[in-house]
C-alpha cells in the first residue's frame, strides 16, 4: 500500500510538471492542476479501498454524488489530464506499474508530436483587433488591411463593427515565432495618420 500510494504521489508531481511546461503559459483554465498532487494519492487510496468490497463501491457512489465542483473545468487540456491523473491512481491502485509507465511514454509522444505540429504552424492563429477613434475613418479599412497583410501572415478580415463614435476591425493571423510588434504598431500609425488608431493583439 506504501509503494502504491509513493508511486501514484510520483505520479502526480509528474503529472504537475508535463501540465505546466506543456500548456503553463497558456493555460486560461481553473486552475485544477494544483490539486493534482492531492488527487493523485486520493484516488489511489480510495481504489485500494473499495476494490475488494462492493459494498464500500456502491457506499462511495453515494458519497461522490452529493459532492458540487462550483469551479468548473474550462480549459480542455485541463480534462486531458485529469482522465491521466486517474489512469495513472487506477495503475498505481492494482499495482501495474508497467502500465502506467507505457502510458507516460505514450501521452509524451503525443504532447512532443502536437508541440512540434503547432511549431510548425507558427503557434496557430492570433487575433489583431484595431480600434478607429472615428467611425467615420471606417472608410480606411482598405488601407489598413493591405499594410496588415503586408506584415503578417495568413491575415483575415473576420468583422467589423461600430459602436457610438468609434469603430473596430477584427483580423486574424497566423502567429510567428518572433515578431517586434512595438515596430508594426509604429508603422501603421504613420500610414493611417491623421487616423488615431487603438491595437489589441492575442
Amino acid at each position: 500500500i506504501v509503494v502504491a500510494l509513493g508511486f501514484a504521489l510520483v505520479c502526480s508531481i509528474v503529472i504537475v510538471l508535463m501540465y505546466n511546461y506543456f500548456y503553463g503559459r497558456e493555460n486560461i483554465g481553473a486552475g485544477v492542476q494544483r490539486s493534482f498532487l492531492l488527487m493523485g494519492p486520493a484516488i489511489t487510496a480510495l481504489f485500494l479501498g473499495i476494490q475488494f468490497s462492493l459494498p464500500l463501491s456502491l457506499g462511495l457512489l453515494g458519497a461522490l454524488s452529493i459532492i458540487r465542483f462550483r469551479t468548473p473545468v474550462k480549459d480542455p487540456a485541463e480534462i486531458g489530464f485529469v482522465m491521466l491523473l486517474i489512469a495513472t491512481a487506477i495503475g498505481s491502485a492494482i499495482f501495474n506499474y508497467l502500465m502506467v509507465g507505457i502510458l507516460f511514454v505514450i501521452v509524451l509522444i503525443a504532447l512532443f508530436s502536437n508541440r512540434l505540429i503547432r511549431g510548425n504552424s507558427h503557434g496557430g492563429m492570433g487575433t489583431l483587433i484595431i480600434t478607429l477613434d472615428n467611425a467615420d475613418d471606417i472608410r480606411e479599412e482598405g488601407n489598413i488591411t493591405r499594410f496588415v497583410s503586408s506584415r503578417l501572415k495568413g491575415v483575415k478580415l473576420t468583422s467589423v463593427s461600430t459602436q457610438a463614435e468609434t469603430a473596430s476591425l477584427n483580423y486574424q493571423y497566423r502567429r510567428k515565432t518572433r515578431m517586434e510588434w512595438g515596430s508594426f504598431i509604429h508603422e501603421m500609425t504613420e500610414t493611417v495618420a491623421p487616423v488615431r488608431v487603438n491595437v489589441f493583439i492575442n
